[in-house]
């Protein structure tokens, strides 16, 4: 199997980092799974608002925008473990709010508190394996460490869906939390870093850059951009699919949505990784945004089990997709010293999508109605496509052939600058 082959070629000791990263990566993410398929459900035993469904949902991103910018920074100054455990401590905390005090603005406020866990941890798990992955073989590592995402997918909603079906939802936000906590032991184990020293003297030599100044950079503001209407799509489905599988009395449990989603994601981040290195980053993010798009459009014709199971599989491959080769396309335009602040500033734009869809889409239910946010969303994904073919390089040519995979990017750092 080339992973294995792949791995097997690595030093020892960076083996044994990459393990235990991965290993906390699977709990955290886990973690917040296993409140995915239940949590709009929980709210609404609260309210039967869409409207204040759709803005607790949404407020989760709020944490996100206020810190992810901060916390990229604190990264590059404090180290990737510093801010990993952030994120871990936040996510076994916040769980236990939800149970002990079911009230819509105390869960709204919960919710934002939750989104710092993901701006904590999230950049700085991509941050740390851009670091640690020798450069010939980024891609593919970054792939396959990206494997967390859809394990946790699947892991996640069927212990969060057993725990709510055999004693409720307190049990269910207690294994949340502790599945954390694993996670924050294992970083524990985490023995470096890679090359810190060249990083914090790289941070301490050069001018910190202003926020707008990186945020509307090209090389940020395309895969932001990208990434806000990718996450304008996951936060629709995520705040509202479940509520209309239950509005189509569709006998399925929402949990077998996100593990066939992992499953699919799982599988495709094999081979894509390696191919990304070879063939470039730009052709498969253009392949994952269709996913996503062909997703949310069967989600909105979709009237029985297998067609949302379908859906699943066609957001797995999607985000499967899309995601690491968004990550490996920012660390090929970043070098470490600034590597977790740009990362930080460009996952802004999925926070700001996840934000924005659940009160958004809550309002325009009542005037389109369920089913049609996800018609919605899926333009929103092929909008996506087309600005990536027009944008994503530094003329209008390179970035077709960039999306469909005819040249390179335009904005990589050259290899011999990078010091990992």
């Amino acid at each position: 199997m080339q992973s294995l082959t792949t791995f097997s070629s690595l030093d020892n000791n960076l083996r044994k980092n990459l393990t235990a990263i991965f290993l906390a990566g699977l709990f955290f993410w886990s973690s917040m799974a296993s409140q995915l398929p239940t949590l709009p459900l929980y709210v609404r035993t609260l309210t039967q608002s869409f409207d204040q469904i759709g803005i607790v949902m949404g407020s989760f991103a709020i944490g996100l925008l206020v810190c992810r910018s901060y916390l990229g920074r604190l990264s590059d100054r404090k180290g990737r473990r510093y801010t990993m455990r952030i994120g871990l401590i936040v996510a076994a905390i916040v769980p236990l709010c939800y149970a002990a005090l079911p009230s819509i603005p105390l869960l709204m406020f919960f919710r934002a508190v939750h989104g710092i866990s993901i701006a904590a941890f999230a950049a700085s798990y991509s941050a740390l394996v851009s670091d640690l992955a020798p450069i010939e073989k980024r891609g593919e590592i970054i792939g396959y460490m990206s494997l967390v995402n859809p394990l946790g997918l699947a892991f996640g909603p069927a212990i969060g869906g057993l725990m709510y079906e055999a004693w409720g939802y307190q049990l269910l936000f207690i294994s949340a939390s502790l599945l954390a906590i694993a996670g924050l032991l294992l970083t524990t184990q985490i023995e470096t870093e890679g090359d810190i020293g060249n990083r914090q003297v790289g941070s301490a030599n050069t001018a910190k850059p202003k926020f707008w100044e990186t945020f509307l950079n090209p090389r940020v503001r395309v895969p932001s951009t990208i990434l806000l209407l990718v996450g304008f799509a996951f936060g629709t489905l995520s705040a509202f699919m479940p509520l209309l599988m239950q509005q189509k009395h569709v006998p399925l449990n929402a949990g077998l949505f996100y593990m066939a989603a992992a499953l699919s994601g799982f599988i495709i981040r094999f081979p894509v990784g390696r191919l990304s290195d070879e063939w470039g980053r730009g052709i498969f993010i253009s392949i994952g945004i269709f996913f996503y798009a062909a997703s949310m459009g069967i989600i909105y014709f979709a009237n029985h089990d297998y067609e949302f199971l379908l859906s699943g599989i066609a957001e797995g491959i999607g985000s499967g997709i899309v995601i690491p080769a968004i990550v490996s396309l920012l660390a090929d335009r970043t070098v470490p010293q600034e590597r977790g602040y740009v990362f930080g500033m460009t996952w802004i734009g999925f926070d700001l999508g996840i934000a924005l869809a659940g009160p958004i889409m809550g309002k325009l239910i009542a005037f389109v109605g369920l089913a049609n946010i996800f018609a919605i969303a899926t333009g929103l994904c092929l909008m996506g496509m087309a600005i990536f073919s027009t944008q994503s390089n530094k003329t209008l040519s390179d970035s077709f052939k960039f999306a469909i995979g005819k040249t390179s990017d335009r904005y990589a750092v050259k290899s011999s600058t990078i010091r990992i």
